[in-house]
């Protein structure tokens, strides 16, 4: 150790199309080729797009949110071959390290288009809007969002391992159950779509395959974790994946410099390219040695640090904005615990979409408080005061002048989002905090 440079696995070129480039994939798949191969025990460099594969650009107009081709999504480095993992067996990944490319110092932060992958609060706030960050170290600003700076938590969005055709049966059979059981106005999920499918450095017949069976990289899956967008598995975390294939196919990107516990506005946390430092371990018989079934990891030692007072917490309950009491509903509480901190920092000045922006990427922590209290699940949402360059406590907040904060970035004609106040009224069945229909 130390006495030669950790190995580049992946390189990614930020000029160049992310479908051209055959170290990158976006569909689960355990026929993908393999992009590389790493020693067990091995520590490497592996360099990811931003999880648009560079669809999102560095200006003031949220044109390219409102249009982004989701069908295009994730782009992931990968999928590597782990020497001697096989079926069976944990794939122990510790972050090392995790970086913004020198020469793109920048993120971005998204509100999605309702009808182009939506958001936690999207029947409230279904406007596209964006704001982007500049990095300056650890630290991030944004011209869109004024008087904030944070220091990031930064890490992988997404990270697993292919899975096997049994298991993506599995997935696409229990997927196409919902979607075929939905009476919502959404999609519930995304089933196998060939449209936009890159497979690595497949052959024709292979990528039309993978199109054809290929599971979507939106959500994570107990099986493999995949997209769960966890804050906390940053620097110095280690995780324990399953391993369903021999040679593992482990996959990694969707980098962020900072989230918010929930991403709520799914494109929340503030989106990158860059590079990650990965040391690999394989624990031979480890699913059925640990009994694990899904992954499980321990948190790294690097976070922002603001002492308790330094927060103040919000509070939802599983009454709706409507007045609609609902049965022990987290999504509901956490949905109004969020509007409760809208509603609180609108009194300095900040539009509504700046601060949903804002609560997507800001290292904010979000708990379950009580869940067996009926009818009322109780959720928290703790907003560090420090990230501000001026002082939100109640005691100064109660008699403060709105300042002029600016906006974020709108689509192309727009100075303002669309706020929505009747969004599930008179619906009689809720679903995910709000997504409701009318029976």
């Amino acid at each position: 150790m130390g006495k030669s440079a950790i190995r580049t696995v992946c390189k990614v070129d930020l000029d160049k199309p992310a479908s051209e480039q055959p170290h990158l994939h976006n569909r689960w798949h355990p026929d993908i080729p393999f992009a590389a191969t790493i020693k067990d025990g091995e520590t490497v460099k592996i360099e990811c797009l931003d999880w648009t594969g560079g669809q999102i650009k560095n200006d003031d107009c949220a044109d390219d949110i409102k249009n982004v081709n989701l069908t295009k999504v994730h782009y992931l480095s990968g999928p590597f071959e782990i020497e001697g993992a096989a079926p069976g067996d944990l794939l122990l990944v510790e972050i090392m390290d995790v970086q913004p490319f020198q020469d793109q110092p920048w993120g971005f932060t998204g509100v999605f288009d309702r009808r182009n992958g939506g958001g936690f609060l999207d029947e409230i706030y279904p406007s596209a809007a964006k704001a982007i960050w500049d990095f300056e170290g650890i630290y991030c600003t944004s011209r869109h969002i004024p008087h904030v700076k944070f220091a990031g938590l930064i890490h992988p969005g997404i990270l697993g391992c292919a899975p096997s055709a049994e298991v993506l049966a599995q997935w696409n059979t229990r997927e196409a159950e919902l979607i075929a059981a939905n009476k919502l106005d959404r999609d519930v999920a995304h089933p196998p779509q060939p449209l936009s499918v890159h497979a690595g450095s497949a052959g024709a017949n292979l990528t039309e395959k993978v199109g054809r069976e290929g599971a979507r990289t939106i959500p994570g899956r107990p099986e493999h974790g995949g997209n769960c967008d966890i804050k906390n598995l940053s620097r110095g975390s280690k995780v324990y994946l399953p391993v369903h294939v021999p040679g593992a196919k482990f996959s990694v990107g969707d980098l962020h410099f900072s989230q918010g516990d929930g991403e709520i506005s799914f494109c929340g946390a503030i989106e990158m390219a860059g590079v990650i430092t990965i040391n690999f371990t394989v624990i031979k018989n480890g699913m059925a040695d640990l009994a694990l079934k899904s992954p499980v990891y321990i948190p790294g030692p690097v976070e922002p640090q603001f002492g308790p007072g330094r927060y103040i917490y919000f509070e939802g309950f599983s009454v709706d904005e409507h007045g609609k009491q609902h049965y022990m509903d987290v999504t509901v509480a956490y949905r109004q615990t969020t509007l409760r901190c809208i509603e609180y920092l609108r009194r300095f000045g900040y539009s509504d979409y700046q601060i949903y922006l804002l609560l997507s990427c800001a290292p904010i922590q979000g708990h379950v408080a009580g869940i067996v209290d009926v009818p009322n699940a109780c959720t928290t949402l703790g907003l560090p005061m420090d990230i501000f360059g001026f002082d939100i406590s109640p005691q100064a907040a109660a008699g403060v002048k709105k300042m002029d904060m600016g906006r974020c970035a709108f689509e192309t004609g727009r100075t303002e989002g669309v706020v929505c106040r009747d969004g599930g009224r008179n619906s009689q069945v809720s679903f995910g905090g709000g997504l409701t229909y009318k029976v």
